[in-house]
């Protein structure tokens, strides 16, 4: 509100919002109770009870529907508040870890197993990203629902999942290594979106290009050959089978699978970026477009995609990201 907001008028973000449709009961109705794409034959029998053209019911629709989605202005702030939230956390966990022995030796991770005592700043950092990855769970339910509502909350309830067992059973050392990971890509991903809504698109494209290399090596590479390899292996090496050991692993290849997902729908989005030389808006939460003609498309025979997210996401984003031929957003 007091530091966003101004930066983003300043840097001339669009601050109004969709316009507005034009009040009537009957419309608002169908909207709430019905369905907000009426098909043709709903759309005659509208026609005929309003004396209205047909075209006059979509566009009201289309106005409707835009209504319930965020302003730039809106999507400005968020994606600032993620952005400087991932910078700080991110450097943060970089700066921790470099004084660690584990970043360079994963086998440290279980190194006098399950007596390691819990650092101060451990603590804090579990602390300060258990609490967030709570607020985004929480604020996807007061937030505008997106297309990627499903599988964004399904990663917060594994990463929540993930931060709290690791915590409960001790095995923070190598859940501070999952977690400056991750938080890698989410920061590009947001300076992305912000450039986006500021209409940089060159600068947009570059960090959405960015972001796409950073994901895929950071959550196909660098995880799995770090993180998994050592949970899988080095742990199990070190102390045995164990029943923490085995939901813990679950849960971390869940969010393997995840990472395959996403990273399927962003190289997508690079590939329409690379061919088309702009890359594709996040079909989570942009305004419908005005054009009549759109509306005369049966919705089965158009083509969905969406970015997002950090979430990531997200291409999201996420944390949504970009997701389909876009990236969700809001990992």
């Amino acid at each position: 509100r007091f530091i966003a907001k101004p930066c983003a008028l300043g840097l001339k973000v669009q601050a109004n919002g969709p316009q507005k449709a034009q009040p009537n009961a009957i419309l608002e109705k169908v909207f709430t109770a019905i369905t907000k794409h009426p098909d043709e034959k709903r759309l005659e029998g509208l026609s005929k009870q309003l004396d209205w053209d047909v075209r006059s019911i979509q566009r009201w629709f289309r106005q409707r529907r835009n209504q319930e989605k965020p302003s730039t202005l809106t999507k400005f702030c968020e994606s600032m508040w993620r952005f400087t939230f991932y910078l700080y956390v991110f450097t943060y966990g970089v700066r921790f870890l470099r004084k660690t022995p584990w970043l360079w030796n994963t086998r440290q991770c279980w190194n006098g197993y399950p007596y390691q005592p819990l650092m101060p700043d451990l603590h804090y950092y579990y602390i300060v990203e258990l609490s967030f990855y709570w607020s985004l769970m929480f604020s996807q339910f007061i937030d505008i629902k997106r297309k990627d509502f499903g599988i964004m909350f399904t990663h917060h309830i594994v990463t929540v999942t993930l931060i709290t067992f690791s915590y409960v059973t001790n095995l923070t050392r190598v859940g501070t290594l999952t977690l400056c990971l991750h938080d890698a890509a989410d920061v590009v991903l947001e300076a992305a979106k912000m450039a986006n809504y500021c209409k940089c698109q060159k600068l947009s494209d570059l960090l959405f290009l960015t972001f796409a290399i950073v994901f895929i090596v950071s959550r196909l590479g660098i995880y799995p050959l770090w993180v998994l390899n050592t949970t899988l292996f080095e742990l199990y090496e070190a102390l045995g089978n164990f029943p923490a050991l085995w939901v813990f692993n679950v849960l971390l290849v869940i969010l393997q699978i995840l990472h395959c997902f996403w990273s399927y729908l962003i190289v997508k989005a690079a590939y329409k970026a690379i061919s088309k030389g702009k890359v594709a808006k996040d079909d989570r939460s942009d305004i419908e477009s005005s054009s009549d003609e759109e509306e005369t498309v049966p919705r089965s025979k158009t083509l969905h995609s969406t970015i997002t997210a950090n979430g990531t996401g997200g291409a999201n984003g996420t944390n949504g990201y970009l997701t389909g031929g876009t990236c969700s957003e809001e990992h």
